[in-house]
């Protein structure tokens, strides 16, 4: 069995393959103590081999499974498992957490690839900060603001920032639902400007959990002028495809 643990800043996403197959696929949230977290997952487990990714891929060299660990980067788990659910990938956008990662990639090998993750700006966590705000939990979040229309520009991605302006537009009569999409469409321009600079493609693979989002698909959709379902390619599980790519480094190796 080979085992591709994504040790995430919020959640931890394990694949377990056995002849090539994926026969188990389970996540928990990180918490502050990831190590005790990835010993929940494992359970038990007996691997021939480990591959760690994602922030806390390092941590795999400290666990004791008497078999072979190994961690790769997160741009190269996320190019793995992209182009093997869909090999004619051309682009890559994952969006997690706490970090943002744009990826070009020819023939399932990366050309070039930006990633943000010094701060939370237009990430998954800012959504989740935001969809506080708005008393939102942050599963219904994307679809409250597909309710609004004319949104309003919101100029920042900075959490604090941009609570400061959703706030002052409250307060002038907005509509919550219209701050809400101008919020979600503040998001989809910086990424649109980082897909721009690793030289978007398509078909675009959009990964991360913050693809469960209906506004930010749509929105990516017309920003990109990708159709969901050919030009924009979205996993059935969209947060699995680190660990995904880490199991088929192992695989591989």
């Amino acid at each position: 069995m080979i085992i591709g643990l994504d040790i995430g800043s919020r959640s931890i996403e394990m694949i377990c393959m056995e002849d090539g197959e994926t026969v188990r696929a389970e996540r928990v949230p990180t918490t502050f103590d990831p190590l005790a977290q990835c010993a929940k997952l494992l359970n038990g487990l007996r691997p021939s081999r480990l591959v760690g990714t994602g922030y806390g891929r390092n941590l795999v060299q400290r666990m004791e499974l008497g078999c072979e660990l190994h961690a790769i980067t997160e741009i190269k788990a996320h190019a793995l498992g992209a182009a093997s659910l869909f090999p004619e990938t051309a682009t890559i956008l994952d969006i997690g957490g706490q970090d943002t990662k744009a990826i070009s990639l020819s023939n399932g090998k990366v050309m070039k690839f930006e990633m943000n993750d010094r701060c939370a700006a237009g990430t998954g966590k800012f959504l989740e900060y935001t969809a506080g705000v708005f008393q939102i939990p942050i599963e219904e979040f994307g679809a409250y603001a597909l309710k609004g229309s004319n949104p309003p520009e919101i100029s920042s991605v900075c959490t604090v920032f941009a609570e400061t302006e959703a706030t002052s537009l409250m307060a002038r009569g907005e509509k919550p639902e219209s701050i809400a999409l101008g919020l979600h469409k503040a998001i989809i321009r910086r990424t649109t400007n980082m897909l721009g600079r690793v030289g978007l493609r398509l078909p675009l693979v959009f990964t991360g959990g913050v693809a469960h989002n209906p506004c930010i698909r749509r929105l990516l959709a017309e920003a990109t002028g990708a159709e969901e379902g050919t030009g924009l390619l979205i996993p059935e599980e969209p947060d699995m495809a680190g660990a995904l790519g880490a199991a088929l480094h192992g695989m591989a190796s």
